[in-house]
């Protein structure tokens, strides 16, 4: 996979259109179509932007996996609407998104937009294998600092982080994290597993905040440099410090697998090139008309067609 690769955190753009673009965008029957008009306008805007040679539209198979859940039940426990007993539990979504989902992955389709999702794994970790097999630069475009952690200079790997829309975005490299958080990529999932994450249902080390954590991963490089400090009574955390770090000891033993991205997933295969003609014209014509999708669509073409 060469050329300059861009990873979209699908659903974290499609959330922020939704809020970010009126729910008075209707389809022709009036059901609200603004997140799919607002992220076809992304990927316009991306496109015109970065000029990738490959795109992969990432999709959350399973936005809590079990296996994530087996370790930390905390994890994303409060964005469960209702549990399933077989398959992944149903996500609190807002009511007129979720009708969307499905219509956005059809105008992908019909696009010729790469969409991959893995069963029994997040988009986060699609992303991460995506990246790691990569042979060229990768632009990853998501509202979710969690994908800090895949920030890699040395082979070309960005965050377009948005902060206004996808206008604006925030290229986060080793340089922004350091001067942010005083982490590299490798060092900002330790940071985040230390300092916790309640959007994630992640407790943390209680006592330790995101500059606590980025001091003590100064000191003593990473987390496991910091739990053999934990068990050194020679070494210079204060009292506190280690009795908090000895009595999360059973958390801090799980939580990297549940923190750190997968970077092994099963992908199949797809063809990431990015398109310059739709896939399938008429079935996108049909969509185009059903949901309303105008200008949205028309510039999105243009831009893929230049």
């Amino acid at each position: 996979m060469t050329g300059r690769l861009m990873l979209l955190d699908t659903a974290s753009l499609y959330f922020r259109a939704y809020f970010g673009v009126p729910d008075s965008v209707r389809a022709p029957d009036g059901t609200p179509v603004n997140a799919v008009r607002g992220l076809l306008d992304f990927i316009d805007r991306l496109v015109k932007d970065h000029r990738p040679d490959r795109l992969v539209a990432c999709m959350d198979a399973d936005w809590r996996p079990a296996w994530r859940v087996e370790l930390i039940p905390s994890y994303k426990a409060h964005r469960v609407a209702e549990e399933q007993p077989a398959g992944p539990d149903t996500e609190e979504v807002p009511d007129t998104l979720t009708p969307q989902v499905p219509v956005i992955e059809e105008v992908l389709d019909a696009l010729g937009i790469a969409r991959v999702g893995v069963a029994g794994y997040e988009a986060d970790d699609v992303i991460g294998t995506f990246a790691a097999r990569a042979d060229g630069p990768v632009d990853i475009v998501t509202g979710d600092r969690d994908l800090y952690q895949l920030v890699d200079d040395a082979r070309g790997i960005r965050v377009l982080y948005p902060l206004k829309g996808v206008g604006t975005l925030q290229l986060t490299d080793e340089a922004v994290l350091r001067e942010k958080y005083g982490v590299d990529g490798r060092g900002y999932a330790d940071l985040a597993l230390l300092r916790g994450d309640p959007s994630d249902g992640l407790p943390g080390v209680p006592g330790v905040g995101e500059k606590t954590a980025a001091k003590l991963l100064a000191e003593y490089g990473d987390l496991a440099g910091i739990v053999a400090a934990a068990e050194d009574p020679a070494s210079r955390l204060t009292p506190a410090q280690r009795r908090r770090l000895t009595e999360a000891r059973g958390y801090l033993d799980v939580a990297p697998k549940v923190v750190r991205v997968a970077g092994d997933v099963p992908l199949p295969a797809v063809d990431t090139a990015l398109p310059h003609t739709p896939r399938d014209p008429a079935a996108l014509e049909a969509l185009a008309a059903r949901w309303g999708l105008g200008g949205s669509l028309q510039r999105l073409l243009g831009t893929l067609g230049e």
